[in-house]
């Protein structure tokens, strides 16, 4: 059986009543507003990784993360790059941003008023529902790229 190299991370959606925590990223190869998240260091558990990302990125502690999904896509090295999603309204702390980016509270009837990530409202919508739970990205033998959902 074959195998493949793999990059993992996660995400998180933080919330409260109608309001979601967003980051406003800096980085050049995917500026936007986005989810909080990180890469999952060796030999930590998911869990552990996205409750630190999140301290790291927002200065906030989080409890019970629920998983709610996956997103996942082929690297431009060809390894599989996968984000665990992860959302949770039990937190606290006082919130702060970071290197990574403007940390802030928005209204879910703002979101549209933001400059989003290419694939902000696709992962919203796994974030949400209580039957997709993946987000694949594809490309074809043409090197045209889609998603789907699961």
């Amino acid at each position: 059986m074959a195998s493949e190299q793999a990059i993992v991370t996660v995400l998180c959606m933080v919330y409260k009543d109608d309001e979601i925590l967003l980051q406003d990223r800096v980085a050049e190869n995917w500026p936007g507003v986005t989810f909080p998240g990180g890469h999952v260091e060796h030999g930590e558990s998911f869990v552990e990784a996205v409750k630190r990302e999140i301290w790291e990125e927002t200065g906030l502690t989080i409890e019970h993360p629920r998983l709610c999904g996956v997103k996942q896509f082929q690297s431009e090295d060809d390894e599989r790059y996968i984000a665990l999603l992860f959302k949770t309204s039990e937190f606290s702390g006082e919130l702060s941003s970071s290197a990574e980016g403007k940390m802030r509270w928005i209204k879910r009837a703002d979101i549209d008023s933001y400059p989003l990530v290419p694939d902000f409202r696709e992962l919203l919508a796994v974030f949400d529902s209580t039957e997709l739970q993946e987000f694949m990205y594809r490309t074809g033998k043409d090197g045209n790229s889609w998603f789907e959902l699961h």
